[in-house]
């Protein structure tokens, strides 16, 4: 080791960028592997300089503080926003399983479960990310640490309710872990070849037109497979009525038709006189009655929309307090600016996907003459690829030069 210009101690296997390893120094005790002296302290992964023991409690504290302000508060948002849409609509509920006062304390304690959750995640983490550098020195644990760090700080999640079940939550990380599992193995010389498929050009628009048809078909033919609260999410955002989503499974399905009349009746109340015919080949007629396919897309884009914006601007708009609060003081324009765009990418990306899946299910119906099981996961299969070169192009214009909330980019 060897001291810096303002007298600081470096070790001689960093290098000056950012401290990243370049060699290993068998005469240093925090990362060849040895024992560190009883004065000695272990490094962050991307420091250069040993912690003391104060500032591993400051980073204990400040990653377990941040970790229950972005879980509470995203938890509490998402609540608000529940709040005030039930509000809003309080005059059209006609029965209601628990009051607006039930509803706010339940809200409260949701925000609290997350927020101990994300924060005793983090803390977890941190801490035995530490304990494991102090016993095992930091060069040699750095491949395996995380991991075992992770292990130990999972079952936090228990703090939501030991009770309660989180499936789709877990799913979700799952899904982000294999994200960055694959970006590792495409620079990995070993697993390079197994993850070449997903350095593609248009790989990722396959691998997720290939979700879509599984989803939107699924959706279709077999709702009641999906968690309540997705198929929920899916009920506004498809904008069709059940009595039409039964139709066009029954359809597709080749099973005899129940609802003609309802579909009709619905149309009737829309004011528009539809009448189906029971031995149609195509559900064009079912799907948007009177109106032509064409017409019906723009149509259903701009009511897509609509709906879209308010599903949007809390998943933009709550982390910009949250995680850029100091930013906004000196910049609001600028980060504001930012956000309200993310939301209408997004927006955009909702409205597109859910609008050119009924384009492409008449489109592809009309084509074989005939809706089945097939051609519906066909139609929705096709559905994604425009609306995704409509994100792939939003996204990668890195608005501003950088990737503006790149974790919630995710799941447009």
């Amino acid at each position: 080791m060897s001291p810096s210009a303002d007298g600081t101690v470096k070790c001689a296997c960093r290098s000056a960028d950012y401290g990243r390893l370049s060699s290993v120094d068998g005469t240093c005790s925090h990362c060849a592997g040895s024992k560190p002296s009883s004065n000695s302290s272990s490094a962050l992964a991307f420091g250069t300089v040993p912690l003391t023991q104060s500032e591993k409690l400051r980073r204990f504290i400040v990653a377990s503080a941040k970790g229950f302000s972005i879980g509470a508060g995203l938890r509490g948002g998402l609540a608000l926003f529940s709040i005030i849409a039930r509000l809003r609509h309080k005059k059209s509920r006609k029965v209601e399983s628990f009051s607006d006062k039930e509803a706010i304390v339940v809200g409260i304690k949701e925000t609290i479960r997350y927020g101990l959750f994300l924060g005793t995640f983090s803390g977890t983490f941190v801490s035995v990310d530490e304990i494991i550098v102090a016993l095992g020195g930091h060069h040699r644990t750095a491949k395996w640490r995380a991991l075992i760090a992770g292990l130990v700080a999972g079952p936090s999640m228990l703090l939501t309710g030991p009770s309660e079940q989180h499936t789709s939550l877990a799913i979700y990380i799952l899904m982000r872990a294999a994200v960055l599992a694959s970006r590792c193995g495409m620079k990995s010389k070993r697993f390079g070849k197994l993850c070449k498929p997903l350095t593609w050009k248009h790989g990722d628009i396959f691998l997720m037109c290939l979700s879509s048809s599984q989803i939107l078909s699924s959706y279709l033919l077999k709702p009641e497979s999906f968690p309540p609260s997705y198929r929920s999410f899916l009920n506004k955002h498809v904008g069709k009525d059940q009595v039409i989503l039964q139709g066009v499974k029954e359809h597709a399905s080749g099973l005899p038709y129940t609802n003609l009349e309802a579909i009709e009746k619905f149309y009737k109340a829309k004011g528009a006189d539809v009448k189906l015919d029971p031995n149609m080949k195509i559900p064009c007629s079912m799907i948007h009655g009177n109106q032509a396919c064409s017409s019906h897309v723009f149509t259903f884009f701009s009511e897509a929309y609509k709906r879209s914006l308010p599903v949007y601007l809390p998943v933009y708009l709550i982390p910009t307090l949250i995680v850029h609060r100091q930013g906004l003081l000196k910049r609001p324009y600028t980060i504001l600016g930012k956000s309200l765009l993310g939301t209408a990418r997004s927006s955009l990306f909702l409205s597109a996907y859910t609008a050119s899946a009924w384009m492409w299910t008449c489109m592809v119906n009309r084509f074989w003459g005939k809706c089945d099981i097939p051609i519906v996961a066909m139609g929705t299969h096709v559905s994604l690829g425009s609306s995704q070169r409509v994100w792939h192009w939003q996204l990668r214009r890195k608005v501003g030069g950088s990737r503006y909330h790149s974790t919630a980019l995710h799941e447009p």
